[in-house]
């Protein structure tokens, strides 16, 4: 007796004995061949929703998911609560219908609790770009709910940091932290990302012990001039000071000619090539 074929898809039929509708299919549509459907939605899901929440763009904050309130390197947290709450009270008062420079972070606990919290203490909204991970990584508390997106591919996460960021806040951090800062680096290093994007690497002494950029000019890994792509803070009110002063340089003060747009557009090249 042969055997029944096999269903790898384990795909069942309606009671009219037709295949679903392939839209409907769940066994297709996580099935290795529906990937780039995958793929594709989690660009045009998050776009439809940030555009019906008039979400214009975001600072995000990025540092490690292992620095707790309270620990040993606590007052990180700490700094990256007030400047988020800081940063929200500010944009807030920014005139125009759409919600500006809105805190985002991976939306995970640490340093990016803290950033998602601060923001929630100015009563302002605030994203979180999750990622499932089998440790660490869970939504925090403090995100707006409406703004709490998960995603499955780390890219597709990487580039909603980097298409709607127009400054980046880098905390102490480990082998995530290195990773996303380093991409938006190259990113504006190679002008990959048509538009300015205002990059703070906050606590110095951290990070000058951790990446040692002038030997990178000594040795000619990169020019003297990529060490002008970012500044150091230490403190809230200074790293404030410097995203006030480059977002009002680079976007609320357009060149004529290029004026703001009002909410993403669905051209992913017009933020990143």
């Amino acid at each position: 007796m042969s055997k029944p074929a096999q269903n790898p898809m384990n795909e069942t039929t309606p009671g009219d004995g037709h295949r679903p509708l392939a839209y409907k299919n769940e066994a297709f549509l996580d099935s290795p061949s529906a990937r780039s459907l995958r793929i594709l939605s989690e660009y045009l899901e998050p776009h439809s929703h940030l555009q019906r929440q008039r979400i214009q763009d975001t600072v995000v904050f990025f540092g490690s998911a292992r620095v707790e309130e309270g620990g040993p390197m606590g007052g990180y947290y700490d700094d990256a609560r007030t400047l988020a709450r800081l940063m929200t009270e500010w944009s807030m008062k920014l005139p125009g219908p759409n919600h500006r420079f809105v805190v985002c972070s991976g939306g995970g606990p640490g340093i990016m609790e803290a950033a998602n919290r601060g923001a929630a203490d100015a009563g302002g909204k605030t994203v979180g770009l999750n990622i499932g991970l089998p440790f660490e990584q869970r939504p925090n508390p403090y995100i707006t709910p409406e703004l709490s997106f998960e995603f499955h591919y780390f890219f597709m996460r990487k580039f909603w940091f980097a298409y709607m960021a127009k400054a980046l806040v880098v905390f102490p951090g480990g082998f995530g932290t290195l990773d996303e800062m380093s991409e938006i680096l190259t990113l504006a290093q190679t002008h990959k990302l048509q538009k300015k994007i205002s990059i703070v690497l906050y606590g110095s002494s951290y990070w000058k012990e951790v990446l040692n950029f002038p030997a990178l000019v000594k040795y000619g890994m990169i020019a003297q001039a990529d060490m002008e792509l970012f500044q150091y803070a230490d403190s809230p009110q200074s790293a404030l000071r410097i995203l006030q002063d480059k977002l009002t340089e680079h976007h609320l003060r357009p060149e004529a000619g290029k004026p703001e747009r009002e909410a993403p557009t669905p051209e992913i090249a017009k933020s990143v090539v």
